[in-house]
């Protein structure tokens, strides 16, 4: 049955995905609000198809321009960030060239970073710092890499200058700059069981992982809850810029994981109330 359900879920999601492509495409093209909206209700309806269940603790900054920055387990992350809220990713180069998960980066709208290159990253944080301006929610994935899912490590704060730039002046004459939110994305249960360190491997993509055979054994492996924690966000000011940022949202975000970890989210609103895949197969 593991192998059937596999097979349902890949058929599904390659079908959905061919029928939503378009769309977005046309959306992007002529500039459509719809390019900020579908992605979200896409990735919703995938979670719910895959059987994931979010556990949303506090509430997403939707109505300006925010940099979301996250721990980082593995691509199941993207489905859970965009079915928690309207967002877009700023992704390593690389991911740009993948078959298919590329693709879908591209039609999120997503901001392709190449680390190795400093003049690059220059490029890149300005195009990151007009996208915030611009109103965008930005994920931003500070680690630099996918972990096992059991720890948080350290934030690199590169392309967190873009927060250090001002985007207007607020009602008392105050120069206002991009907030920075701090985001646990934490794996604690599948078919509706604690996920045991020795279980977290299933989702958790990392290290030198081959990424199709991990996929494939995640759609056998069944259906996953996850906890997505949104701090309080922190603003730059006098002696807080992007350094003092990036150990701040560290420290916030490794809390949040260790809390869920623990079983103590704290009454988050369960979005996917009924874990059952849309497919209605075995869990």
């Amino acid at each position: 049955m593991t192998t059937l359900r596999a097979f349902c879920l890949a058929a599904a999601f390659f079908g959905l995905t061919i029928l939503s492509a378009p769309i977005q495409w046309l959306s992007i093209r002529f500039g459509w609000k719809l390019q900020s909206i579908y992605p979200h209700a896409y990735h919703s309806f995938l979670c719910r198809l895959f059987g994931i269940r979010l556990i949303i603790v506090g509430q997403p900054i939707q109505d300006r321009g925010v940099l979301m920055v996250a721990n980082h387990t593995g691509y199941f992350d993207i489905l859970i960030m965009s079915g928690a809220a309207r967002v877009s990713f700023v992704a390593k180069s690389e991911v740009a060239h993948w078959p298919l998960f590329g693709l879908m980066a591209k039609l999120q709208r997503s901001i392709f970073v190449d680390r190795s290159k400093r003049s690059a990253a220059a490029e890149s944080a300005k195009i990151i710092r007009d996208r915030l301006k611009a109103g965008d929610a930005l994920v931003l994935f500070p680690e630099g890499t996918s972990t096992d899912g059991n720890r948080v490590i350290g934030f690199k704060s590169a392309l967190m200058g873009a927060v250090e730039s001002e985007v207007g002046v607020d009602a008392e004459g105050h120069t206002e700059y991009v907030p920075v939110q701090p985001v646990s994305i934490t794996y604690v249960g599948f078919h509706g069981m604690p996920l045991g360190r020795e279980n977290r491997p299933f989702y958790a993509w990392h290290g030198d992982m081959d990424l199709l055979p991990h996929v494939w054994e995640a759609f056998k492996t069944g259906p996953l809850d996850a906890v997505v924690e949104f701090h309080p966000p922190i603003k730059v000011g006098p002696g807080c810029g992007r350094k003092q940022i990036a150990v701040l949202a560290e420290q916030m975000v490794r809390k949040g994981q260790i809390r869920a970890l623990r079983g103590d989210w704290g009454g988050g609103e369960i979005r996917q109330e009924d874990a059952k895949p849309v497919l209605g197969l075995p869990l």
